[in-house]
């Protein structure tokens, strides 16, 4: 097996961790009796050699070690050594031809791989004979006659997902092997290979598949999960027993499922019944499956969702305390697309006041997953168990941000929010983390009688970076949201100079509606300010209207196409608040709607304020409403085009359209 090893100077090749003077031990470790052994040097070769499938001349000079050892019966888990070439092999993020060129050179070794007396082989080896093996005419035979020799539902399952590969390696064959795939979803075949073949079906040749698919996949599942329970064998009384039974495991039903919601891509009706015959399923794993597929659909695709949400409430009362966590971990996600689902989490949190909160070993702790999506929800009836975490010694870190989902409805808790928050130090190290989460609540209520509170921990604000500095921030946001007072003025002013100069310059506009002091601190921070300052500046000039007049000109500069776009379309929306005059706007918010989809809600408001002006924008709004896929699911979106974002982007749309 290792011939030659000890010829290769490793020394001089590189892997990602430098040199691969370790390489030679790691393939010994591969043939070693012990198990642990064997496991960590697949791993350590797939972090050093492949990682992120990146090649380096280390991991070609590995190839013909890896060929030799996977044909060798007597050495163990050979199944991982095999998907380890197939990652080389296939599947090179640089694309480099060399390591396709030294795997393809054993591709008889995986012709014999193929009829392996381990299955775990045969399993990794079916996509390998498309790979590697040259010719489409003797791959199809290769896979027709593993298919009808086959007994393992795993390795069966592998084989439909290589000729779904093979008709798309080799298009002008691909007719031979969607046949195949055809005669297998039907009679007399096993339900699980039924679903498999449907599935790479919907994927190739979509025209192929029965016009009852929904219905019939769903029989098949039922089909197969009874199947599956007549030939589990009981959990026993041992610890690997007991896990069992904690959590269950099905791997091959998550990947048949989830195979054909991703063939179905945008068919989100179809997609909706499909998760509706899951998540009634008598099988609680099948309908486990169901709540995380719901959970893809629901993130990347907009639509009524509602049924599906009632049905993911439903698994709240599931005896299975797997299936549950699971469907409240997806609910929390949903924020206000959990409605439906509500009465189920209200139910649940009362029975249930040992979830209100959740605990890390040593850590502080949280709201429990139950009351978070409730309250992520925006449901009232999450009040009074916040009110019982507030009136305890230690409410949950996270109460606070998380109290705006309810906004008003939060009001009645107040009172103790400004009792917590008068109880943080200013000038504790922890101020921030502890006081943020409180002043974001306090304002997204509109407590007022907290402003007093808010100063308190302005007094003394440091200037600089820091802890203290921190807090300084979160509270001038506080008071800018609250409208602040009149006693705010002197504190207020004294921090126009400091890195907070903007967002102190809009709170103080809020207590005296004067543009005196204000006015040439944001045109400061817009023409002179860190990058960071600029946007904020335009953003609170805007709120000055026609009073930021003298800052036209700049803002006009700070709409010109060198600047990013979520800069250009702050100052183009505060050229409409101060003039009133679509012409230089128009251009400015077509452009960066296409440039970058994070500016999409601020424009869609913006065009709500311009009303008839914004007819010549009307089409996008009909076009952002149009389509089906979230941002948040599009490649280089951001991670900040959440659920929230796009449902809050889809009603500002339908705003623009009511009013121009």
């Amino acid at each position: 097996m290792f011939t030659g090893i000890d010829e290769v100077d490793w020394a001089s090749l590189r892997h990602r961790y430098g040199s691969a003077e370790d390489v030679p031990g790691w393939l010994r470790a591969l043939a070693s009796a012990d198990t642990v052994e064997r496991a960590t040097a697949l791993d350590g070769m797939h972090g050093a050699l492949h990682h992120q499938g990146r090649v380096y001349d280390s991991t070609l000079a590995c190839v013909p070690f890896l060929l030799s050892l996977v044909a060798r019966e007597e050495v163990p888990d050979r199944g991982g050594i095999v998907e380890l070439l197939v990652g080389i092999g296939a599947h090179s993020a640089d694309g480099d031809p060399r390591a396709r060129e030294a795997v393809c050179a054993g591709g008889e070794v995986f012709v014999r791989l193929a009829g392996d007396p381990d299955p775990a082989v045969r399993r990794a080896a079916a996509g390998a004979l498309v790979h590697f093996v040259t010719g489409p005419a003797p791959v199809l035979d290769l896979l027709r006659q593993r298919l009808r020799a086959e007994r393992d539902d795993r390795v069966l399952l592998a084989l439909t997902e290589a000729l779904a590969l093979f008709a798309r390696r080799y298009p002008a064959h691909a007719d031979a092997a969607v046949d195949l795939l055809a005669e297998h979803s039907a009679p007399p075949y096993a339900p699980g290979l039924r679903l498999a073949a449907l599935g790479q079906l919907a994927l190739v040749a979509p025209a192929r598949l029965p016009a009852d698919l929904v219905p019939t996949a769903v029989r098949l599942l039922r089909e197969r999960s009874a199947q599956r329970a007549r030939t589990c064998e009981p959990a026993t009384d041992s610890l690997v027993g007991r896990i069992r039974r904690l959590r269950p495991s099905d791997e091959e039903g998550s990947r048949l499922l989830r195979t054909l919601h991703t063939a179905l891509g945008d068919r989100v009706a179809a997609r909706g019944a499909l998760l509706g015959g899951q998540l009634t399923s008598p099988d609680p794993m099948d309908r486990c499956h169901g709540v995380w597929l719901a959970a893809a659909l629901l993130r990347g695709w907009r639509g009524d969702h509602s049924g599906t949400v009632r049905l993911l409430g439903a698994q709240l009362g599931a005896q299975e305390d797997w299936l549950r966590d699971a469907a409240v971990t997806v609910l929390s996600g949903l924020f206000a697309l959990a409605a439906p689902a509500a009465d189920d989490l209200h139910a649940l949190v009362r029975s249930r006041p040992d979830l209100w909160t959740h605990r890390v070993e040593r850590g502080s702790p949280t709201l429990g997953g139950p009351l978070k999506a409730l309250v992520r929800s925006g449901d009232p009836r999450a009040v009074p168990a916040l009110a019982h975490l507030l009136a305890g010694p230690a409410a949950p870190v996270d109460l606070g941000g998380e109290l705006t989902h309810l906004g008003a409805a939060a009001a009645p808790l107040a009172p103790m929010l400004r009792q917590r928050l008068a109880r943080i130090p200013p000038a504790s190290t922890t101020a921030a983390r502890f006081a943020g989460p409180l002043l974001t609540a306090l304002a997204a209520v509109g407590d007022r009688d907290a402003v007093p509170e808010v100063l308190r921990l302005l007094s003394d604000a440091p200037g600089g970076p820091g802890p203290r500095d921190a807090v300084a921030g979160q509270a001038i946001a506080a008071l800018e949201a609250l409208g602040a007072t009149a006693q705010a003025i002197p504190v207020l002013r004294a921090l126009l100079h400091t890195r907070h100069a903007a967002a102190a310059a809009g709170a103080l506009w809020s207590a005296q509606r004067d543009p005196t002091d204000v006015l040439p601190v944001l045109l400061r921070e817009l023409t002179q300010g860190a990058p960071d300052s600029r946007l904020p500046a335009a953003s609170r000039l805007a709120r000055l209207g026609p009073a930021a007049r003298p800052a036209l000109p700049a803002l006009r500069r700070a709409a010109a196409r060198s600047r990013p776009a979520r800069e250009r379309v702050a100052a183009a929306c505060a050229l409409w608040r101060i003039d009133a005059d679509p012409e230089p706007v128009l251009p400015v918010l077509r452009d960066a709607w296409q440039q970058d989809p994070r500016t999409r809600r601020r424009i869609a408001r913006c065009l709500t304020e311009m009303g008839p002006a914004a007819t010549p924008l009307r089409h996008l709004a009909e076009a952002e409403l149009a389509a089906p896929r979230r941002h948040s699911a599009q490649p280089g979106a951001g991670s900040g085009q959440g659920i929230p974002e796009d449902e809050d982007l889809l009603s500002a749309c339908r705003e623009v359209l009511a009013a121009v």
